[in-house]
This record gives structure tokens, C-alpha cells and sequence, in this order.
């Protein structure tokens, strides 16, 4: 018997809408299985027993992220089902600047009422960018907020674990001056900094299905590209060679994150003219009066990760990564000095 209560739907909670949602997006939770998973939807907690006959001390690496107001433009736009790759790229990117392998992913929906065909569009995403990652998405958990939430209103967070033999973290220790800098290109905007997207664009007004030829769609559909995974053509790297740092460009941009990954007494000098930064972000620039400097501290610019290496690997790592569709090219080197980021 299905457990049902009047009372609760009266009071906003739909518990077979709920149930209705499980089963329609099951089909999208079965493509992320891999080896290690011991349990389907439903129970109280996902089972996943890792191979650890590669590690001699494995260390497991966990990350937790939201999509952020960029979820506001998925709204808009009613199309739901690529907030899911930005929810794991934004976990499992993280993750990977340790030098981890991202093992599974649990999501978290909060939704003002319960709709099973958007909650299943957006457990699609979440279990494509599962895919892209090679991890399984081992369950997850949707509530339904009335009275707190508007109707259409939802917002989704998920975290990851990952691991990684203790001997090849990624500390950074080694990064040293006459070391390169190589840029992994980003899709967009990826997830940050859309509160300050939403105040430039004024997206409340319509503005997000004006077709802009520049970017050659609709400025929602831009702003929706969802960000991009880099775990597969990194991991790739890792498997053969030395890579001292890596960082994730999210929000806080350049001057926030990159020196992240740097010891104390280097800095890493980044030639400005060497960035390939796709249109959005000049559009962003130019409708918001924004200074450079700010453009810089708060959004990737078009680099989407960094990765640091020795100078004499630096070439086989960007052919590596561009053997696996990520454009990798050169854009600066490392320096003595506390000055962080240097753009010249």
C-alpha cells in the first residue's frame, strides 16, 4: 500500500508527486552506474564499495556546491535540464585541483511544489554531468517547501567524494618559479557570478529570449551553457605526469582563486593578450560598464581551470588535454613574489 495523507497535500506536500518523480527519473540514475555501486533509489543511504587494490593509502576528497542564482535563468527559460552539469561540474572540478578521481554524487532539490516531470529534467543533468565525470549518481533527496517557496521556485546542491592515493595529492609544495601556467578553457560563464549577470542583462524583463548575433542564439541559451567538466582531461594528465597545481576559476575569478594553488613566494604572471575569452563576456563588459579589474574578480574570463607544470612537460600536458577536447593553450608562467596574480 503506497503511503498517501490527505492532510499533508492539503497542506502543500504532494508525497506521490514524489513518488512519481523517483520513478521517471530512474532511467537517468541507471545510466551512472558503475563498479562499486550496491544500491538502487529509495533506501536511506547509497552504498558504494570502492576498488582500492590501485591505492596504497587512499585519502577520499569530498566537495559540496550549488548552481547559485544562475537557477533563476533556468526558470525563466523553463528548460531544466542542464543545471544538473553545472551542479556536479562545480563539485567535482573542485575535487579534481586535489588530483581525485570523484567516485559519487548525491544530489539535493528544494522545490515550492513538487512537478515530477521538472524535478526528472533536472535529475537528467545532474546524471549527465555524472557521466561526463565517470561517477555514479548514488541517490539524492527532493523536498517540497510550500508557504517557504513559490510554486515554481526550486534550487538544487549537491556534494561529491572522490579519491586519490595519499602520494599523489596535489599540494602545490612543488611549484617553483620557471613553471607553466596552461589554461583549460571555459564553456561561459559557467555558475558564478549571475547575481551580477541577472542586475546587467535585466533578465526579469524578457530579455532572455532576445536572439544576439554575436553570440549566435537567444541570451538565455547562452547564459544557460552549462559548465564545463574537466575531471576526464585531467585525470588523463595525472595518469603520466607531474602536474603541481591546479585551480578551479569560479566565483571570485582570477584574483580569488588562482592563488589558491601557489606557495607562499611565487606568483603566477598571466599574459593578458593569450586569453581566449568567448563573446558573453565582452557583451557583460560593455552592458554593464563593469571595469576590467572587477571583470577579473569575479568571473573565469574564459578560463575555465588552470593547470601548472615544469616546462619541460608543459607541451605534452596541453596535447594530452586537447587529445581530449579540452583547447588547452599556454598562458603564462610562474614568479618570484608574493603579488599573487600578475595580468601584463
Amino acid at each position: 500500500m503506497r503511503s498517501f495523507s490527505e492532510s499533508y497535500k492539503a497542506a502543500g506536500v504532494d508525497i506521490e508527486a514524489g513518488y512519481a518523480g523517483v520513478k521517471l527519473m530512474r532511467g537517468h540514475v541507471e545510466r551512472t552506474n558503475i563498479p562499486g555501486v550496491l544500491s538502487g533509489l529509495g533506501g536511506f543511504g547509497g552504498l558504494f564499495a570502492p576498488d582500492l587494490s590501485a591505492y596504497q593509502n587512499p585519502v577520499l576528497v569530498s566537495g559540496t556546491d550549488g548552481v547559485g542564482t544562475k537557477i533563476r535563468i533556468a526558470q525563466l527559460m523553463r528548460k531544466h535540464d542542464t543545471v544538473g552539469i553545472d551542479c556536479v561540474a562545480m563539485c567535482v572540478n573542485d575535487i579534481l585541483c586535489c588530483g581525485a578521481k570523484p567516485l559519487f554524487f548525491l544530489d539535493y532539490i528544494a522545490i515550492g511544489k513538487n512537478d515530477p516531470e521538472k524535478v526528472a529534467s533536472i535529475v537528467s543533468g545532474v546524471a549527465e554531468g555524472c557521466v561526463q565525470s565517470g561517477c555514479a549518481l548514488l541517490g539524492g533527496e527532493t523536498a517540497e517547501h510550500p508557504g517557504v517557496m513559490k510554486s515554481d521556485d526550486y534550487d538544487l546542491a549537491g556534494f561529491t567524494v572522490g579519491i586519490v592515493d595519499k602520494a599523489r595529492l596535489i599540494d602545490n609544495s612543488a611549484i617553483v618559479p620557471g613553471d607553466v601556467v596552461i589554461a583549460l578553457p571555459s564553456s561561459g560563464l559557467h555558475s558564478n557570478g549571475f547575481s551580477l549577470v541577472r542586475k546587467v542583462f535585466h533578465v526579469e524583463a524578457g530579455s532572455l529570449y532576445q536572439r544576439v548575433s554575436e553570440l549566435g542564439c537567444t541570451l538565455g541559451e547562452a547564459l544557460l551553457t552549462p559548465t564545463k567538466i574537466y575531471v576526464k582531461p585531467v585525470l588523463r594528465c595525472l595518469e603520466t605526469l607531474r602536474v603541481k597545481g591546479l585551480s578551479h576559476i569560479t566565483g571570485g575569478g582570477f584574483q580569488e582563486n588562482i592563488p589558491r594553488c601557489l606557495p607562499q613566494g611565487v606568483s603566477a604572471k598571466l599574459d593578458k593578450s593569450a586569453i581566449r575569452t568567448p563573446h558573453v563576456f565582452k557583451l557583460l563588459q560593455d552592458w554593464g560598464h563593469i571595469p576590467e579589474r572587477d571583470m577579473f574578480n569575479t568571473f573565469n574570463m574564459g578560463v575555465g581551470m588552470i593547470m601548472v607544470t615544469a616546462a619541460d612537460v608543459a607541451g605534452r600536458a596541453m596535447e594530452i588535454l586537447r587529445e581530449e577536447g579540452c583547447g588547452a593553450y599556454p598562458l603564462g608562467e610562474i614568479v618570484a613574489g608574493d603579488d599573487g596574480v600578475i595580468l601584463c
